[in-house]
């Protein structure tokens, strides 16, 4: 039997695109606003690129990405020629040994086994430069269900939870914060000397 490395994202990334919406675009420009002009940002589970990675490189940003469906980094590749994206599970993915001024995992990580949960939030971190801000999002409770789009299993580790693996990872919590969607956000931060904001 082969293993779906996408977890059932593949088969959907038609009607992904179709549905996805706009909603936390804004929340991610906010947190966005507090990185270096210019500055590397890596997309984690990027997706096609639309809206958040978009919108990044609109504003300038030099955005990197990563995504285990074919599909999507397919769509991701014809959008954006010139902007890098991998396409491996995060898991595995080599693109994490770079430092980043700013990583994002937005929709992602609640669809991730618990234990490749609590192993991407000190990835994300390591790949982080000195002052460099991370944003991922994931739901406040404890929960598990069903995707509606997959029918693949999420889980949802709960905020005291996550909390406690970003600060075990060497990073500072500044901030959580809900979208018009009511999803919800953590927002950390790498101590060290930042370099400069917008």
């Amino acid at each position: 039997m082969t293993v779906d490395p996408s977890n059932g994202w593949d088969a959907v990334a038609d009607v992904y695109r179709s549905a996805r919406s706009k909603i936390g675009l804004a929340t991610v420009r906010q947190w966005a606003a507090s990185l270096p002009a210019g500055g590397a940002v890596l997309d984690v589970g990027a997706g096609s690129g639309e809206p958040l990675a978009a919108a990044l490189i609109g504003e300038g940003f030099v955005v990197s990405a990563v995504d285990a469906s074919p599909a999507m980094v397919a769509a991701f590749r014809r959008r954006f020629p010139n902007v890098e994206v991998a396409c491996e599970p995060v898991e595995r993915s080599r693109v994490f040994d770079r430092a980043f001024d700013g990583v994002l995992a937005i929709g992602l990580l609640f669809l991730l086994p618990e234990d490749s949960q609590r192993d991407l939030i000190p990835r994300m971190a390591a790949a982080l430069k000195p002052g460099g801000r991370l944003l991922f999002s994931a739901p406040r409770q404890i929960c598990a269900w069903d995707d509606f789009l997959t029918g693949q299993p999420s889980l949802s580790l709960g905020a005291d939870e996550y909390r406690r693996i970003v600060t075990g990872s060497g990073l500072q919590l500044v901030g959580e914060q809900v979208d018009e969607g009511e999803n919800h956000y953590y927002e950390a931060l790498k101590p060290g000397p930042s370099t400069g904001q917008r």
